[in-house]
């Protein structure tokens, strides 16, 4: 899963973009890199494979300004290289992006019909350009990603940099989580709570079709229908030791190794040891007694979770459970008959937490 970072800040911003890079090492990568701003000028500087290529560039060509977006990707449209390397760009405006624009060919034809010339095998260059297309058209860049937004299909988290503009930062998500942090002075953007913690522990969570336009004088958020909203401000619990690697060579030897515990806090959370029970945060919208089957998707680990789950059902409630893996679920076609539950929360306690049941009854 791919990484994004943004600092509206007070000095240079080069080698903290960085830093909140490698706190997001966690989640895997390919390529790196980063954009600023320097008294309006916009450069770029990105590399294949892990952070330190990405270090030892910026050691031989340095980029200066208090503005400037990061990203680790993992590779999807295009090979791990450097030219597929996020932040994409054109003159005026860079992105980086999580996720996946799924009309992107469409888009990309469009805009080379109309002179556009695109530079990597990327979906989220598709992007940069489609800004920059309704800002040649007289747009400003809040109304150009408004415009922008509402083209592209598929779960994404962006982060938008624009040339001349060293005051301003545009955040949106949809399917993909994007945080807003708080500062004095300074503003910042963030896959999650782990990437801004050493700079804040204020934050507010975008929720699904949110955009957000940042200065270093706070935020206004808008929905998707781009309705000025309000969100919670919550304190973030996450400390930075979380993705340290300790003593284990690499992060996934630490996961295996630190399983036991982090189980036992999650479920401490939903058990009540007292009256031996489980309370969950939300009540259940239905009876499970005219439940016949299940449907479950997921990716990665949650995957791994979801037959564990499979084994649960089937085993002690004796209900049928097909787990499918969550990118190639919705071009299945499943004979799904009603989804009754799809449920999200966050405990302030904990990172966001999104859990979604399709429950079904037997045709």
């Amino acid at each position: 899963m791919c990484g994004i970072v943004g600092i509206l800040g007070s000095a240079p911003v080069a080698g903290q973009l960085v830093d909140a890079l490698k706190r997001l090492e966690y989640r895997g990568y390919d390529s790196a890199g980063i954009a600023t701003l320097d008294h309006g000028v916009m450069a770029r500087r990105r590399a294949e494979g892990k952070l330190h290529a990405l270090e030892i560039k910026l050691v031989a060509e340095p980029l200066g300004g208090n503005t400037g977006i990061g990203h680790t990707r993992w590779a999807t449209h295009g090979r791990p290289t450097e030219l597929n390397a996020h932040p994409h760009a054109t003159d005026r405006v860079a992105v980086v992006h999580n996720g996946i624009i799924e009309n992107f060919r469409e888009l990309r034809e469009r805009l080379i019909a109309a002179g556009h010339k695109f530079n990597s095998e990327t979906d989220t260059e598709v992007v940069a350009h489609l800004v920059t297309d309704y800002m040649t058209k007289g747009k400003s860049p809040a109304d150009a990603v408004a415009a922008t937004l509402k083209e592209l299909r598929g779960a994404f988290a962006l982060a938008f940099l624009f040339a001349g503009h060293d005051d301003l930062l545009i955040g949106a998500r949809k399917g993909s989580p994007l945080a807003v942090g708080y500062g004095k002075g300074e503003m910042y953007l963030g896959s999650d709570a782990i990437a801004l913690s050493p700079f804040t522990d204020t934050l507010s969570y975008l929720e699904e079709g949110d955009w957000a336009v940042l200065t270093r004088k706070g935020v206004k958020i808008y929905d998707a229908q781009d309705r000025p909203v309000e969100r919670a401000i919550e304190k973030s619990s996450v400390s930075t030791h979380l993705v340290d690697k300790g003593n284990h060579k690499h992060f996934m030897a630490k996961e295996i190794h630190e399983q036991p515990e982090v189980v036992g806090h999650t479920l401490a959370h939903y058990i009540d040891m007292v009256s031996e029970t489980v309370d969950l945060p939300v009540a259940l919208p239905f009876d499970w007694s005219k439940i016949k089957r299940l449907s479950i998707s997921a990716c990665g680990t949650a995957f791994y979770a979801g037959l564990v789950a499979k084994y649960w059902f089937e085993r002690f409630a004796k209900l049928s459970v097909e787990i499918d893996i969550a990118s190639e679920f919705r071009y299945r076609g499943a004979p799904l008959e009603a989804v009754i539950w799809r449920s999200s929360f966050r405990s302030r306690a904990r990172p966001p937490i999104r859990w979604r049941l399709c429950a079904m009854r037997a045709r």
